[in-house]
């Protein structure tokens, strides 16, 4: 029996209207990231949530059809969950099956804040639970050519960062020794588990035989499964898998092809609130690690993803680094490892 989701089920809530802002920012993915706030009101209130759908194309039609979904009402959370989960929250098909549930995080997510700053309270209080610090490592691709000088440059300023790289075909013996030798990296993302995405990987056994070798600590995120190559190098190294892209739901996370030790519990790809806190109260009661994931978010939505990872998961190897780690060149005086907790007074902010 569920007794995560009973916590904020019954909660009131009022919403008046909402409004759309469009934020944008180049990242260090050598792509422009636009994502789009979501601010429902009512009661004298306000909640925040983030559209994080990839495709600026996505995120256009959204800006464009504007306020035009039927929110407007007194609701509970459940009530308004099941009334979003009902409608057509795109005016034209999305480009990735996937959007959908992270439209429904964006709305669910702010139905959320609002809810609990309609009653005044945060929501680690309601759902009993202490913000601890979070440990955070900085997600990061090496370029094309790959190179030592993204995550150098990023060492140099901040000595102790930890990192989350994706492998490509062109790391070399040693380029894969010299990241070794910093001991930074948490863990490698080999974007086995996309399909139909500019992130696809071609499964390739030389780079997953060089990089389990030279990096024997770290996790192993998303290997390919399904080539008899690759899975003859994984077969030693089950223990170090973590699964991301597959992760939309429980049941998701029992049909992994081994009993998974870690699982990323992203929000955003979870989508409907009843299926992350199900997801949550799933891992905990088996055992199963937890970290969080983030999409380039560049606005509340950062914040909230690392809100749960600090009641959830505060020690995993959580990818919910500080948004500035994700700039091109970040500044300096950005937040180290771990984030001290900033829970709002009130809501489902992080400060």
């Amino acid at each position: 029996m569920s007794t995560l989701w009973p916590l904020i089920a019954e909660l009131p809530l009022t919403i008046d209207g909402y409004a759309l802002e469009r934020l944008e920012r180049d990242v260090s993915s050598a792509f422009t990231r636009v994502s789009t706030v979501v601010r429902l009101s009512g009661a004298g209130s306000e909640g925040v949530g983030e559209d994080v759908v990839y495709d600026a194309a996505d995120q256009d039609v959204l800006q464009q059809a504007g306020t035009s979904l039927p929110l407007a009402g007194d609701w509970t959370i459940a009530s308004f969950c099941d009334h979003i989960e009902a409608l057509e929250l795109f005016p034209e098909p999305p480009q990735m099956p996937v959007s959908r549930r992270y439209r429904i995080w964006t709305y669910e997510s702010a139905a959320l804040d609002l809810a609990c700053r309609q009653a005044s309270r945060p929501l680690h209080e309601i759902l009993g639970r202490s913000p601890r610090p979070v440990r955070f490592v900085v997600s990061l691709r090496l370029g094309d050519p790959a190179s030592m000088a993204p995550l150098r440059a990023r060492l140099d300023a901040y000595p102790s960062l930890q990192f989350k790289l994706d492998p490509t075909a062109d790391w070399s013996g040693e380029l894969v020794a010299a990241l070794a030798a910093t001991g930074a990296v948490e863990s490698v993302d080999f974007k086995g588990q996309y399909h139909g995405t500019i992130v696809d990987s071609a499964p390739d056994p030389a780079l997953y035989e060089r990089v389990l070798r030279e990096l024997p600590e770290a996790w192993i995120e998303d290997p390919h499964t399904g080539s008899p190559e690759v899975d003859a190098v994984l077969a030693a190294h089950r223990d170090r898998v973590s699964w991301d892209a597959p992760i939309h739901s429980v049941a998701d996370i029992l049909d992994r092809p081994w009993p998974p030790r870690l699982v990323n519990i992203k929000p955003s790809r979870l989508g409907p609130l009843r299926d992350l806190f199900a997801a949550y109260e799933h891992c905990e009661q088996h055992g199963i690690r937890m970290y969080g994931g983030g999409q380039f978010e560049l606005g509340p939505g950062r914040g909230q993803i690392q809100y749960l990872a600090s009641l959830f998961h505060p020690d995993g190897p959580n990818d919910v680094a500080p948004g500035g780690y994700n700039d091109p060149e970040p500044a300096p005086g950005l937040p180290d490892s771990p984030l001290a907790p900033r829970p709002s007074a009130v809501g489902f902010r992080w400060e």
